[in-house]
């Protein structure tokens, strides 16, 4: 959730100071990001879920 925050901080919000986004002012990006861009970035990022194998038991060296 942090970085989320962090990167709409750099690529998103424009500063009253700057008149621009932080990442633009640094040359890292050229426009100033949606937040639909942001989350598009974060939901490609992560891995897609794949099929589990099959389970396993252990098998216990203790004799009864």
């Amino acid at each position: 959730m942090v970085a989320i925050h962090a990167v709409y901080y750099n690529f998103a919000r424009i500063h009253k100071t700057l008149r621009i986004t932080p990442s633009t002012a640094a040359g890292l990006s050229d426009h100033v990001w949606s937040l639909e861009e942001i989350v598009m970035m974060a939901d490609n990022y992560l891995p897609k879920p794949a099929r589990r194998g099959p389970y396993n038991k252990k098998i216990s060296n203790v004799e009864p």
